[in-house]
């Protein structure tokens, strides 16, 4: 009875000790499923149970996603792209990334802090140097990166008209994006736009608006989910991904969905 490739392949490889079997071809390695990691602020990030109801888009992105298209979200609160950096979390996702991830970065809402030097850049010089990194970084190790303009605040003016809050950031993402030749994902428009069509009212429905707090920055369920599908429409229209990646697109997510872990030790 004669073997085909790929049995000889699979009797080979089961034949081998473990640690030669670690180091098979690069086609095997290639069909490790790929990671889209998120590097960000709190607008991304996982929250836990004393932040309910507190929600990262992050968190309802995997809803929008296949199955085999994991996400490892490392955006972390009060982060900057200066101070992810100098804090060591871009070796830390780095270390751990692989040929053929995805690399999604968001900063801003914290870049914008002047008076903080630990987390300070301006927009055209210092945040496009700092964002250049995790460019550069990412393409090393063979994955991909994606720039993700930061998702816009809820402000209104007294005509009832959406303000953008991100100053010269999100057109020094862009125009860096276009430098470097990266995929570029407008979430600041898109969410300034959707603001605007839900109006002064309704968008305190998607804030992380309670009955002790008023935060125009950070999103509840309803704001989450929100943002994570403008997220991933924005990933089909740049064709970072196909449309087999995606899945639910067009539907309702129950808000159910959305849990928050107990706090790490």
């Amino acid at each position: 009875m004669s073997l085909t490739r790929r049995q000889v392949t699979t009797a080979a490889l089961a034949a081998l000790p473990l640690g030669a079997a670690a180091a098979a071809p690069a086609h095997a390695a290639a069909r490790r499923p790929r990671t889209l990691y998120i590097a960000g602020d709190s607008t991304a990030a996982q929250k836990y149970s004393d932040a309910a109801p507190e929600t990262g888009w992050g968190m309802a992105l995997p809803f929008f996603l296949r199955s085999g298209l994991p996400v490892a979200n490392h955006a972390l609160n009060g982060r900057s792209s200066k101070s992810f950096i100098d804090e060591g979390r871009l070796d830390a996702v780095l270390a751990a990334i692989r040929p053929g991830d995805l690399l999604l970065v968001q900063f801003a809402h914290n870049d914008e802090k002047s008076t903080d030097p630990t987390r300070y850049t301006e927009p055209w010089t210092t945040y496009q140097e700092c964002l250049r990194r995790y460019l550069d970084g990412a393409r090393a190790k063979g994955a991909r990166p994606v720039l993700a303009t930061p998702v816009e605040r809820r402000k209104f003016d007294a005509a009832g008209k959406a303000q953008p809050t991100h100053g010269e950031y999100p057109a020094a993402m862009r125009a860096l994006a276009a430098e470097e030749g990266v995929a570029l994902l407008d979430v600041q428009a898109l969410s300034l736009a959707l603001w605007q069509q839900l109006g002064v009212e309704a968008t305190k429905t998607y804030f992380n608006w309670t009955a002790t707090e008023q935060d125009n920055t950070h999103f509840n369920p309803p704001g989450a989910i929100a943002v994570a599908r403008l997220v991933v429409r924005e990933l089909l229209r740049t064709r970072v991904l196909e449309p087999c990646d995606v899945r639910r697109l067009h539907d309702t997510i129950p808000t159910s969905w959305i849990t928050w872990p107990a706090p790490l030790s």
